[in-house]
């Protein structure tokens, strides 16, 4: 029962300062403020549903598809590290302001809710860190110990996981509500200056991936 309790802390105590939530809501705000509240709460919903099996696919299978294609995971960190980094600049020049976007007609309004994975989920929500750190933790399976065992550590770390997509359900869905109690210029601080935070993590992110394979090369 310990180590499966560990196997649930471990996960969720290395994604959820990644994944972040609280810092991304006033961001998911900021791309949806032109939508209406149904609208939201169901692109929050869409948006746990794909970070859940995102981060799931990264933990379980993540290792084995990067290898099937040839791709080192520094690669991986490099080229999501520019897009958070350049996902971010963007936000920091405009602020609180939704951006400018076609009128859409009723036909087209469910297919464009159904876009929620780029960029709400990826690289908003679940990123580069995020998908690199649950594809180091699915490299850390037991060889030596019975399949109930590893079993159970795998529901424990879904459940982890679980634990981290309800929550930014709620981060999300509840960003409106935030937002109302900080005002607008106190919303369009504190979206500035979590654009500026995500640039430094798209940089930092892609500077750990070019260090990484620079070691490699060195070797």
């Amino acid at each position: 029962m310990s180590d499966i309790i560990s196997a649930f802390l471990l996960v969720f105590a290395a994604l959820f300062p990644i994944v972040d939530p609280l810092g991304s809501a006033p961001i998911f705000l900021s791309l949806t403020v032109d939508r209406t509240p149904e609208e939201r709460t169901r692109l929050a919903r869409d948006v746990a549903f794909n970070s859940f099996f995102m981060l799931l696919g990264s933990l379980m299978f993540g290792s084995q598809i990067i290898e099937f294609f040839g791709i080192k995971v520094p690669v991986v960190r490099i080229a999501g590290g520019l897009i958070v980094a350049w996902m971010g600049w963007e936000l920091l020049n405009e602020g609180a302001e939704p951006p400018q976007r076609q009128a859409l007609t009723k036909e087209e309004q469910p297919a464009s809710i159904a876009g929620s994975f780029y960029p709400l989920t990826m690289p908003l929500t679940v990123g580069p860190g995020s998908i690199a750190v649950a594809l180091t933790l699915g490299t850390q399976r037991p060889a030596d110990e019975t399949l109930l065992h590893t079993a159970m550590l795998a529901l424990a770390a879904t459940a982890s996981l679980l634990a981290i997509a309800v929550t930014v359900y709620l981060s999300y869905r509840y960003a409106a509500p935030m937002a109302r109690s900080l005002g607008r210029a106190g919303l369009d601080v504190l979206v500035r200056l979590s654009a500026f935070i995500l640039i430094c993590i798209g940089i930092q992110i892609a500077w750990n991936g070019i260090s990484s394979l620079l070691v490699s090369v060195g070797r």
